[in-house]
């Protein structure tokens, strides 16, 4: 028994070596394009796996309304052993009978017949101890109106699920593809930002430089260094950002947090006015929109819905049949000596007369529901036309607002290179520059800002058109 046991923990150390030798940890390296991680979005995001769960269960539930059709069969069987046996009551015919003949005075050797001495009634069983059965039940649907719509409305219920595994697609596509200019954005800051950085610690060298010499006080150094050590800072805090939109990213994608992600496209590559073209006012665009398509899809739903709820009317027809075989005796021995078969094959109508109006008011409440969904599709209507004049308007402003912002960058880098230029010959103030170098760094700021607005709005506005699929 020892060696028993040390035999199978060397084995279950080696089962645990081999186990951990085959989840080591993955070190790939991803270098994705956007629509690589929408892609990857589209495998491993949850709710789009899950949207499409909900459309292997749709062909799991209209199986069910088809098996529903199918002849339905099932089996059966029984036994018991009665430990009293139910018993009824019977007149006693035998003292019945003693009792007319003594009544009419009947004489037999010993004289008049005697009324036995027996009780009135007399218990029998129809039953043996010991039963058993077994048994085929079989019926098959020939007419029902609710098994026919089923029938009918069974594409429909699996292209509401279609077209919800279509929506949730797109708001992955979405989320992906606003996180990823996120990162590129932020990746951009961090260039203009070193970039003034680096202009800053050359001004400032150069200001340290000429107060040694007696050129420039002390307080213009001070100056410098606040702004240089603050533009620091905010590298540093914007690098950590950076690390938390990456992760974002992953989150959107459906990707591990942990790991290691670069992106191949890169800003410039990005056409934020491909879409200027077509900024149109269309009224017909909700019919590309995926959530306008899902309503038409529950409105069909629903009318389908009506028509079981008609159907509740109609009369339903069912054949069945049973096959059966059964066992009595009161001897368990014997008790499967003998069988007792039985058969039938036969019909069953329902036919529906009254039912206190019941049927009447669902069918009422099917119609309120078929007309509240075409009251949704209106206003559907409406709502998508008002995000795309939203859409398009916040698109136009965003690329207004970019160009101008690009302008007002390189003004702010003029002007901070006249200010040195003139300070350096001694006919302005490093207060001119300091100002000067603010406005630039508030330039790239507005910037920033103004080109995630743009992408973001470019991205709203191709789902107001119902371009992304």
């Amino acid at each position: 028994m020892k060696h028993i046991l040390i035999i199978l923990m060397l084995a279950c150390g080696f089962a645990l070596r081999g186990s951990a030798q085959q989840t080591a940890p993955d070190t790939q390296r991803y270098n994705f394009t956007i629509q690589d991680c929408i892609n990857y979005a589209y495998t491993h995001q949850n709710d789009v796996k899950n949207a499409n769960l909900d459309i292997t269960s749709a062909d799991y539930h209209v199986k069910e309304i088809i098996g529903q059709g199918l002849p339905q069969i099932s089996g059966s069987a029984s036994f018991q052993d009665y430990i009293k046996t139910a018993k009824i009551l019977f007149p006693n015919s035998n003292k019945q009978l003693y009792t007319i003949l003594h009544n009419e005075g009947v004489t037999g050797t010993n004289g008049v017949i005697a009324i036995p001495n027996e009780p009135d009634n007399i218990a029998f069983s129809f039953t043996q101890k010991y039963n058993a059965s077994v048994g085929l039940n079989a019926s098959l649907i020939i007419f029902d109106p609710n098994y026919i719509v089923g029938l009918q409305g069974r594409k429909t219920y699996k292209e509401l699920y279609s077209r919800s595994y279509t929506r949730t697609k797109i708001e992955a596509s979405v989320n992906v593809t606003k996180a990823y200019y996120q990162v590129l954005v932020s990746v951009e800051q961090l260039k203009l930002l070193a970039a003034n950085i680096a202009q800053l610690k050359q001004q400032l060298d150069e200001t340290v430089a000429r107060n040694k010499q007696g050129f420039v006080e002390k307080i213009d150094v001070d100056r410098l260094t606040v702004q240089y050590n603050s533009q620091v800072t905010r590298q540093e805090n914007i690098i950590r950002l950076l690390e938390i939109n990456y992760q974002l990213l992953k989150f959107q994608m459906g990707m591990p947090v942990d790991k290691a992600l670069t992106l191949r496209d890169k800003l410039e590559d990005v056409k934020i006015e491909a879409s200027a073209a077509d900024a149109n006012n269309d009224t017909t665009v909700y019919r590309n929109r995926i959530e306008y398509n899902l309503l038409e899809t529950q409105k069909k739903l629903y009318g389908y819905d009506l028509k079981s709820k008609k159907g509740q009317f109609l009369p339903k027809l069912t054949a069945n049949g049973n096959i059966s075989s059964a066992y009595q005796d009161n001897s368990f021995t014997k008790l499967f000596s003998t069988n007792y078969p039985s058969s039938y094959i036969g019909l069953s109508l329902s036919v529906p007369i009254f039912t206190g109006f019941q049927h009447r008011n669902q069918l009422k409440q099917s119609e309120i529901t078929v007309l509240k969904a075409q009251n949704d599709l209106d206003n559907m209507k409406n709502t998508v036309n008002l995000q795309v004049n939203q859409a398009r308007i916040a698109y136009i402003n965003g690329l207004q607002t970019l160009n101008d912002q690009k302008k007002n960058m390189a003004l702010a880098e003029e002007v901070l290179r006249v200010s040195k230029i003139k300070y350096q010959q001694g006919v302005g103030s490093s207060i001119e520059v300091t100002q000067a170098q603010t406005a630039v760094q508030d330039a790239d700021n507005s910037y920033i800002q103004g080109l995630y607005d743009a992408l973001v709005s470019k991205v709203d506005l191709d789902k107001a058109y119902g371009r992304i699929q």
